[in-house]
C-alpha cells in the first residue's frame, strides 16, 4: 500500500507525454530523453510507425528502430503494461520514468467539428481523454508538427515541440570561428607576453582574461595602424599560443587563381590549405564564397601538392520546387542536375586557370576540364553506410538540410588522411521537421568546437555582384 502511495505522490510531481509519430520518427532514442517523466504511446502512432516502416528512406530506417526500441523494453517488463513499464534499465538510468501503451479503447470525444477518422485527431482525443482522467498532473501532447501542436492549443489541450534535439535555442549564439580583440588587449595581456618565429610565422604566448574564453582553431583580430589575424594554436587554461595567418589576399598566395576578398574568406582558405584541420565547417549566406574556396582548396591540394588523391562531393537531394521525377543514367548522371553549383564555379575556376597562364588557349582549357573531371567524384548520400574514404577531400554541400544522424554517418566514413569540409547556410532548410537549432550542421559546429584538429568560420560578407547582395538584404 505504501508503495502504491509512493507511487502516486511521484505521478503527481512527473509530467505525462504522450508522443506524436513524427517524434519517434525523427528521433528513435527519444524514449530515453525525458529524464523523470512518463512517456504514453497512443495505439494511433503505433499503427502510423507500423505504415512507414517499409524502405530504405531515414524515415522507415528510424520508424523501425523506434518499434525494436519499444519491443525491447516491452519484453522486459510484458506484465507491467498497464502500469507502466519502468525505463530505468532498458535505459542504462539515462531515463527514470514509465513507458505506457494505451491498452483500453478511448472514446473518441472530440468538439462535433473535428473528423476522428484523422490520425491525427485520433491522438488528440487520447491526450484529451488522458488530461481529463489525470488532472492532478500535466498531460503534454509531443509533437514536431505545428499544425498539430496549434489544434491542441485550440482544444484547450497542452502541447510541446521536441526540444531535446536542439543544440541551440537563439541560433544568434552559435559559435562564429572569429573573435575581434578590443582595443586595449595588448595592454590587458601583454605582461610576461613570450614571441618567437618558426617557419616563416609569428607565435605568441600570452595569458588574461580574455584567453581563459578563447577556443582552440578561433581566429582572432585587430584592425588598426598595426593589425593582427591570428588562430589560437594552443590553450592551457588562461595561458594561449596565438600564430599569424598566411596572407591569402595577396596575389603571391592564391589558390588556384583565387585570392580572399575579405578577412573572412581569408581564414577560412588558412583552415582549408592547413593539412593538420581534418574537419573544416563553413556557414554563411548565398554568395560568401564557401563552395568556391573550397574547391580552389581541394583542386590545389589534389592536382598540384598532391596531399590528397580525389575530391567526393555530395549533397541531399532536396528539390526546392517540385520533383522532376526520376532521372536516368548512372549516379553520376543523376546527381548531375544537383550539382549546378559545382559547375558553375568549375568554370570561374577554369577561366581563373587561364587568366593566370597556367594553361594555353581554348584546347588547355578542355584538358584542364578533362583533368578535373577525372579527379571529382559526385556521390549520392543514399549509397554512404558502409564506406570509408581513405585519402580523400569530402565536400558535404547543403549540409543544413541533413539530420544530425546523417552528419554523423557522413563524417564516420573518413578514413586516415581525409578532410571533410561541410557548407551550408542554416537560414536554407528545406527538410520537414528540421529547424536551424536542430540542423545537423549546427550541431557538428557545437560539437566539433574547441577540438585542435578541426575548424568553423561562419562568412558574412556576400562576393557574388552587386545585385545579389542587394537582392540578400531587401528581398
Amino acid at each position: 500500500m505504501n508503495a502504491k502511495r509512493q507511487h502516486a505522490s511521484t505521478a503527481a510531481k512527473t509530467k505525462l507525454f504522450v508522443l506524436d509519430t513524427n517524434v519517434l520518427m525523427h528521433d528513435p532514442n527519444c524514449l530515453y530523453r525525458f529524464e523523470e517523466h512518463d512517456i504514453y504511446i497512443p495505439i494511433q502512432t503505433l499503427e502510423e510507425l507500423d505504415s512507414h516502416k517499409k524502405g530504405m528512406s531515414e524515415v522507415a530506417r528510424n520508424a523501425r528502430q523506434a518499434s525494436r526500441m519499444m519491443d525491447e523494453i516491452v519484453s522486459s517488463l510484458p506484465e507491467a503494461i498497464d502500469t507502466g513499464i519502468p525505463l530505468t534499465e532498458p535505459s542504462r538510468e539515462l531515463a527514470t520514468g514509465r513507458l505506457f501503451l494505451q491498452t483500453e479503447a478511448i472514446p473518441l470525444t472530440l468538439p462535433v467539428n473535428v473528423p476522428t477518422a484523422k490520425a491525427d485527431n485520433q491522438i488528440l482525443a487520447v491526450v484529451h481523454h488522458l488530461a481529463t482522467k489525470q488532472s492532478k498532473r500535466p498531460v503534454i501532447l509531443v509533437s514536431k508538427d505545428i499544425n498539430m501542436r496549434i489544434k491542441a492549443r485550440a482544444m484547450g489541450l497542452e502541447a510541446q515541440d521536441y526540444f531535446n534535439d536542439k543544440v541551440l535555442e537563439d541560433t544568434d549564439l552559435l559559435y562564429t570561428g572569429v573573435r575581434e580583440l578590443p582595443a586595449d588587449f595588448w595592454d590587458a595581456h601583454g605582461k610576461g607576453m613570450e614571441s618567437w618565429k618558426e617557419n616563416g610565422r609569428t607565435f605568441y604566448r600570452l595569458r588574461g582574461p580574455l584567453c581563459a574564453e578563447m577556443v582552440v582553431n578561433e581566429f582572432v583580430y585587430q584592425e588598426g595602424e598595426r593589425p593582427l589575424y591570428a588562430l589560437v594554436r594552443e590553450k592551457t587554461g588562461p595561458t594561449v599560443v596565438l600564430e599569424t595567418l598566411i596572407d591569402f589576399s595577396h596575389q603571391k598566395n592564391n589558390v588556384w587563381g583565387i585570392t580572399a576578398r575579405n578577412r573572412e574568406q581569408n581564414f577560412a582558405l588558412n583552415l582549408l590549405m592547413n593539412p593538420e584541420v581534418d574537419f573544416v565547417s563553413l556557414l554563411g549566406q548565398a554568395g560568401t564564397g564557401k563552395t568556391l574556396l573550397t574547391l580552389a582548396a581541394s583542386l590545389t591540394q589534389v592536382l598540384e601538392t598532391k596531399r590528397y588523391s580525389e575530391i567526393i562531393m555530395t549533397r541531399i537531394t532536396v528539390p526546392v520546387g517540385e520533383d522532376i521525377g526520376f532521372l536516368p543514367g548512372t549516379e553520376e548522371e543523376k546527381m548531375a542536375p544537383w550539382m549546378g553549383a559545382l559547375e558553375d564555379n568549375l568554370d570561374v575556376l577554369n577561366g581563373n586557370a587561364e587568366e593566370g597562364g597556367h594553361y594555353g588557349g581554348e584546347w588547355g582549357r578542355a584538358a584542364t576540364r578533362d583533368l578535373i573531371r577525372t579527379r571529382i567524384k559526385i556521390k549520392s548520400l543514399n549509397f554512404m553506410r558502409g564506406r570509408t574514404f581513405i585519402n580523400k577531400f569530402l565536400i558535404i554541400d547543403e549540409a543544413q538540410n541533413l539530420t544530425p544522424k546523417q552528419m554523423k554517418t557522413l563524417i564516420t566514413r573518413a578514413g586516415p588522411g581525409t578532410k571533410v569540409v561541410c557548407l551550408g547556410n542554416i537560414a536554407q532548410i528545406d527538410t520537414p521537421y528540421l529547424t536551424e537549432g536542430s540542423s545537423g550542421l549546427t550541431y557538428v559546429v557545437d560539437r566539433f568546437k574547441g577540438w585542435k584538429h578541426s575548424g568553423h568560420i561562419t562568412l558574412q560578407r556576400g562576393e557574388r555582384s552587386r545585385l545579389a547582395d542587394w537582392a540578400g538584404e531587401v528581398l
